[in-house]
């Protein structure tokens, strides 16, 4: 005898007859549910049926599996003009334009910056080798002329 448990999942397990004709409980373990969600738009459309057929509050309500608390906090979120604010994405605010620029430029002046220490260290050891091997370098001005 198989039945439907609430999650909408058959369980041949969950109404298994016991000798004294009660059914064995279901050990499984139903997972978490999740907190359901409603768009601004859901709860206003919702609330105008609402609006325009009172008499038929409790039906529109077992239809779409709410609660009267639901009406009553979106009614108050209506007044306030929060319901605009609620199509608005959570989370953390983008980076603007001037942001994202100033770290990319961040990013390269690091990066350039350990380029040129690994190349004064190299530049050193080429003057050590060259001090070594007798080798005569030009100097080099500050401004790149040859002197």
């Amino acid at each position: 005898m198989d039945s439907v448990n609430l999650d909408g999942h058959d369980h041949p397990r969950a109404a298994a007859p016991q000798r004294n004709g009660r059914a064995k409980p279901d050990p499984e373990v139903v997972p978490r549910a999740q907190r359901r969600r409603f768009s601004a738009s859901y709860k206003l459309k919702i609330l105008e049926e609402v609006d325009n057929d009172s008499s038929q509050v409790g039906a529109i309500l077992r239809r779409e599996g709410l609660y009267s608390s639901h009406l009553s906090e979106w009614r108050k979120q209506r007044r306030r003009g929060a319901l605009d604010a609620l199509d608005k994405k959570r989370g953390r605010k983008g980076k603007s334009a001037e942001q994202s620029e100033v770290e990319r430029l961040q990013r390269d002046n690091a990066r350039l910056q350990r380029e040129l220490a690994k190349a004064r260290v190299l530049i050193d050891a080429q003057k050590k080798l060259a001090e070594i091997l007798g080798v005569h370098l030009p100097k080099i001005a500050d401004n790149g002329e040859n002197e």
